[in-house]
């Protein structure tokens, strides 16, 4: 559960396109049969279906076979805007609370575990939204449907519950205050609002998160948690039919409420002058960020004005990374939107190392925004940025799991129609068009950084109303669906049954063809350099090689190089991408040229350096580096220069400034080649064509290095408690770890792997998170990993999670008394169960993803397997006992040797301890 921020990167209308999915199904979207009782049918664009029912609740149905999982999504019309004064933050606490139960689902957390669902919950300006992701069935269907008519009016928002989450809530709101650039925003939404509720972070403010009332929540949930408020989506494999009549049974004997909403009137008046603002605070970076007021999202400009940010903001091709980054003024520079229902803001900033002078990039940076109107887009500039959009849409057509999400923030606008009609505008927004919102809203006397100046013409931009959704939609005429795609079964059989196996050279290469939505294809290239003794000494000349390949070649500038990964659809890295069937084979020869000729250019390299230098001190005081850093000094047993070697923040700075480039050219001549090397496809292409490709491209590229794997030997380690000082710090880390000796083939290994997700990687309802967040409130987030060795005997439990300072050794006790508890009491049949049904269902569920496939395939060729044993791997934990989890647990886990660091404000820490004394 967690606070978003609706930041454009596409036009308004695309934003939820571009991190998430919106397609046409496979299958009709309207129903056969004859509708339920008072069900109405509404608009249907590409395979989604509209349908109210007659209390209100509108119902959107996507059908779509492409994969067997489901989303079920709620989405309602209430976000941080509709909060009154004292209350900041009440809809995002009211999104932890509706996890804490309802009615006929007491445990909601709990059987969201059982069942291996994704699920999670999101707050905006505008709305809140809940989802879930699961394996498709009749059975899990059902449920998520029946638990989301539930809590729709039944969540029980008790005061108990109000106790503990409001730490955690309040845990997550210093977390976001450890952050240099979430503080500057906040500070940049309340200076630039007067008086709309858009000024206000929809994680609220700290006082009101902590004295909230349970009875304004109540009455809050009461108003907007009602069916005439809220949208739901069902998009995956399921029954339509059946599907409908079912949400018509659970939703519709919910009451039309009886309630008015209320109305907001307030608008925004137009800024009559500059402002500016200081944030200070110990920190390793300087910031500067300007603000400008944008109309509405519903507003035409708006989709242009995405075009101006893009223009600006784009790296490595925009003109604010040429005239900032390239000549080096600053590290780093950004430019999105925040905007939604109502008028927001346009952000655009640099990041300046510390010690460096800001003036000068700040003035750079406002003349670079406010001379943008005088200096319209070119047409390379406009192409560019409208190939990228149409990229991201197509990308994002062609992932069925996300597209609840992806409609939330269209439904808040209004009608999730919207999203089509932004799509369509992006294909005729001009440059002349891009010139002139410029020069309308990126004025001085509408910028957030200066002072008042009082003279006789100030220059004000008046921000537009938004227009009817109606008068949008007039016009909209929405296009058929031409897209398809196979039923595939995501078992290892199936796997196995339609993957062919071949060796290209030194190359082990799995194929697996499969028809996929906009005839997408996956690459996964698993790439060996050097061995233990010729790497020794390197420092961070391997990690720069390796970040230099996309920075030019021989045959492209990094400006060129980007247009060319565009023009070939390719999304990812040299060596895990995606494309599409027709640009399968140029994406490969282009990886190949890229990974074989890179050119290394002086200029980015020093940028490169200097980038890496800003994020390496700006990491220097945040309590999870330093931790993090702590823990593995201590666990460390090999000398320095060994890659294995964990290094301390003067090292890698020493490192990095030692880097030449000559170093860089010297390795990548050594080191790189693709024999051995193991290669996995995945998707839509034609294997008999690709396989020679791949032999003709990677097959005899041979380093003159040696190649070894590089192994890890386990080691007993005494353990280590230490607290680290992160002064002005608001949240603090904690991070534990315990070495063992273990392997995946190990007996032991599916039991520890059962007990692990019981204990804290099983999500909310997992041991350590139920102790630590749901009762104790002391953490928003934290888990258990286990690691076993592939190839070696190097593995290791770990645990970790976030929490105030001043509750860093509550946390420290909590977590150590869980541990010993499952030591010494054992773990229960129901959780056994229950950890069995939520991991084999994760398991199926990332097969079905063709990037975790793809990464799959060449991990197990690496160590000569296949998804055999992943098979076999699978009935081992379905065949494991209470007896040998609780035995296999006991015999791994000592809490005596558990090693300990935690990091945070000790000031904070102690004046906490004085304030609430242990009893």
């Amino acid at each position: 559960m967690n606070s978003t921020l609706y930041r454009r990167g596409l036009p308004a209308h695309l934003i939820a396109g571009a991190f998430a999915f919106l397609a046409a199904g496979s299958a009709l979207s309207a129903p056969k049969a004859p509708l339920p009782s008072g069900v109405t049918l509404g608009p249907s664009v590409e395979g989604i279906t509209e349908y109210r029912l007659p209390n209100g609740l509108k119902v959107l149905l996507f059908p779509d076979t492409s994969r067997p999982t489901v989303t079920v999504n709620v989405t309602y019309l209430v976000g941080s805007r509709h909060e009154n004064y004292g209350e900041t933050g009440m809809a995002h606490l009211l999104e932890h609370l509706l996890f804490k139960g309802a009615k006929k689902n007491p445990d909601i957390t709990r059987q969201f575990a059982d069942r291996g669902m994704d699920f999670n919950g999101t707050t905006s300006l505008d709305r809140t939204n809940y989802y879930e992701v699961f394996q498709a069935s009749q059975a899990n269907l059902d449920w998520a449907l029946q638990m989301e008519a539930d809590r729709m009016t039944g969540s029980f928002i008790a005061q108990k519950d109000l106790d503990s989450e409001m730490t955690v809530v309040r845990n997550e709101f210093e977390s976001g205050e450890n952050s240099p650039s979430g503080v500057l925003m906040k500070r940049m939404q309340s200076i630039a609002y007067d008086w709309h509720s858009y000024g206000r972070s929809t994680i609220g403010n700290r006082s009101d998160i902590e004295n909230v009332r349970i009875g304004n929540l109540q009455a809050f949930y009461r108003m907007y948690y009602q069916p005439d408020n809220a949208v739901l989506l069902v998009a995956g494999k399921f029954d339509t039919n059946a599907t409908l009549a079912k949400i018509a049974r659970l939703f519709g004997t919910i009451p039309k409420p009886k309630r008015t909403l209320p109305a907001f009137w307030t608008v925004e008046p137009t800024q009559d002058g500059e402002r500016s603002f200081a944030v200070r605070r110990q920190g390793d970076v300087q910031i500067v960020m300007l603000g400008y007021k944008v109309p509405s999202s519903l507003h035409d400009d708006s989709d242009v004005m995405a075009f101006a940010s893009a223009i600006l903001g784009d790296v490595p091709t925009g003109r604010l990374h040429k005239q900032l980054v390239e000549t080096g003024k600053a590290s780093q520079v950004f430019s999105f939107g925040e905007t939604g229902y109502a008028p927001g803001l346009q952000y655009v900033g640099a990041v300046v190392k510390k010690g460096e002078p800001v003036e000068p990039v700040r003035a750079a940076l406002t003349e670079a925004v406010e001379s943008f109107g005088d200096k319209p887009p070119t047409n390379d500039e406009m192409a560019r940025i409208r190939r990228m959009y149409e990229n991201e849409m197509e990308r994002s057509l062609n992932d069925p799991q996300r597209v609840g999400v992806a409609l939330s923030e269209t439904i808040a606008l209004g009608d999730w129609r919207l999203f089509f009609t932004g799509r369509e505008r992006i294909k005729t927004i001009t440059a002349a068009e891009v010139a002139a919102v410029a020069k309308r809203y990126f004025k001085r006397d509408n910028r957030v950084t200066g002072t008042f100046l009082p003279e006789d013409a100030p220059q004000r931009a008046v921000i537009p109303p938004a227009p009817s959704v109606e008068s949008i939609l007039k016009e909209f005429k929405p296009q058929a669906s031409t897209r398809v795609s196979e039923d595939f079964e995501p078992t290892q059989d199936n796997i196995l049954k339609r993957t062919q196996l071949v060796t290209k050279g030194g190359v082990k290469l799995a194929l697996l063809p499969k028809k996929n939505r906009g005839e997408a294809v996956t690459v996964d290239l698993r790439q060996h350099i050097g061995d233990e003794k010729n790497l020794f000494g390197k420092g961070a000349v391997p990690e720069l090689t390796g970040a230099m390949l996309m920075r030019g070649t021989s045959r492209y500038t990094r400006e060129q190089l980007a247009d060319e990964f565009d023009r070939l659809r390719i999304a990812g890295s040299p060596t895990h991408f995606q494309t599409t069937r027709e640009h399968l084979a140029d994406a490969l020869r282009l990886v190949a040229h890229v990974m074989k000729e890179p050119a290394f250019p002086q200029a980015e390299f020093e940028q490169l350096r200097r980038q890496s230098l800003v994020a390496l001190e700006g990491s220097r005081a945040e309590p999870q580096a330093v931790a993090a850093r702590a823990l593995s000094h201590h666990f460390d047993q090999y000398p320095k220069g060994d890659v294995r070697h964990a290094n301390s923040f003067d090292e890698d700075l020493a490192e990095l400034n030692g880097a030449r480039l000559e170093d860089l050219r010297a390795f990548h001549r050594e080191f790189y080649g693709t024999v051995p090397a193991e290669m996995a496809i995945v998707g839509d292409f034609d294997a008999a064509a690709i396989a020679p490709l791949v032999d003709e491209l990677f097959g005899a590229w041979k380093p003159q290095a040696n190649v070894a794997p590089i192994l890890r030997r386990h080691a007993d380690v005494a353990p280590l408690k230490t607290t680290l000082d992160t002064p002005d710090k608001e949240n603090g880390f904690y991070t534990a770890r315990l070495n063992l000796d273990l392997n995946i083939d190990d007996p032991d290994y599916p039991a520890l792997t059962l007990a692990n997700y019981i204990f804290g990687e099983g999500g909310l309802r997992s041991r350590l998170m139920d102790r630590i967040r749901q009762k104790d409130g002391l953490s928003y987030g934290g888990g258990s990993q286990l690691e076993a060795g592939d190839l070696d005997r190097a593995g290791a439990f770990g645990i970790s999670a976030i929490a105030a300072p001043q509750n860093l050794q509550r946390l420290d006790a909590a977590i150590r008394a869980e541990l010993a508890r499952a030591v010494k009491d054992g773990f229960t049949a129901a959780e056994l169960a229950g950890a069995k049904s939520g991991l084999m269902q994760q398991r199926q569920q990332t097969r079905s993803d063709d990037g975790a496939l793809a990464a799959g395939w060449t991990s197990y060729l690496y160590r000569d397997r296949t998804y055999e044993w992943s098979r076999q791997f699978e009935a081992k934990l379905m065949a494991v006992t209470l007896p040998q989890l609780n035995a296999a647990f006991r015999k791994a886990i000592d809490p005596s040797k558990l090693s300990v660091v935690m990091a945070g404000d000790q000031d904070k820490a102690k004046a906490g301890a004085k304030a609430n004394p242990a009893p």
